[in-house]
């Protein structure tokens, strides 16, 4: 399976990373919900050394709530008590040095022994509280722990067969990520990614609640969203390093 993953690379923009994957783990049912916004509130945001990546000149922000299982170190069982959470991320995009990949302004996780050791790896992660149902539509709620209102509910329900996006697209702009980044403590770290190429539906959304950007602005969302759903994805992970 991992020698699969390995070797289908055909979609990607730049070379696999150097040294062996440390870790994987499987993503369930993700919803992409991405929002154009004004590319000067964004770059504002964004720590020295990354540059704001733009499609067409716009920017954009994505939210994506999911199901993590199945996680594990390389040759070692699944990890027990943390192989299994749920996780809300929210991301823009970003290039440094030739490299385009993402930037985490936060992620969430109802797992609190995931949380403490993302964050030793210098992930900006966050406690929350959290529930997703699947029926006929998937209902995802989220409350992130603590002092902040930061929450999001939504639910979602594919609505198109699967398919794999063209490489001149904006949805394959959005999706075909590898490269991640974080900031902290005066620090830029760099975290890299494999998996292979997303195959994903369109999809019906009903947002309740979304305060998960209460950090923005009002007017930070200037356009329509656009929504991905992706059933199932295997990924695999390499060591997280300082950059700067």
């Amino acid at each position: 399976m991992y020698r699969d993953i390995l070797q289908s690379t055909a979609h990607r923009k730049s070379l696999l990373p150097e040294g062996s994957w440390i870790m994987t783990q499987k993503w369930n049912d993700l919803l992409f919900i991405h929002l154009p916004v004004p590319s000067n509130i964004i770059s504002e945001l964004l720590p020295k050394g990354l540059e704001l990546d733009t499609f067409d000149g716009k920017a954009w922000i994505t939210i994506i709530p999911f199901r993590v299982t199945s996680m594990r170190i390389r040759n070692l069982p699944p990890l027990p008590f943390i192989n299994s959470y749920l996780e809300l991320n929210v991301r823009t995009y970003v290039k440094r040095r030739g490299k385009t990949g993402v930037y985490f302004f936060s992620l969430d996780a109802n797992n609190l022994l995931a949380v403490i050791g993302a964050r030793i790896l210098s992930l900006p992660y966050y406690f929350a509280q959290m529930r997703m149902k699947k029926k006929r539509k998937i209902e995802f709620k989220s409350r992130r722990k603590g002092k902040t209102s930061a929450c999001l509910d939504v639910s979602y329900r594919t609505s198109d067969e699967a398919f794999y996006t063209d490489e001149s697209s904006l949805d394959y702009w959005l999706l075909e990520r590898y490269h991640l980044w974080s900031y902290r403590n005066d620090s830029l770290y760099q975290g890299d990614i494999h998996h292979k190429q997303w195959k994903v539906s369109n999809v019906e959304v009903y947002i309740s609640q979304q305060q998960i950007l209460s950090y923005f602005p009002d007017d930070t969302i200037i356009g329509n969203p656009l929504f991905h759903y992706a059933s199932t994805k295997r990924v695999l992970f390499w060591p997280i390093k300082k950059v700067e």
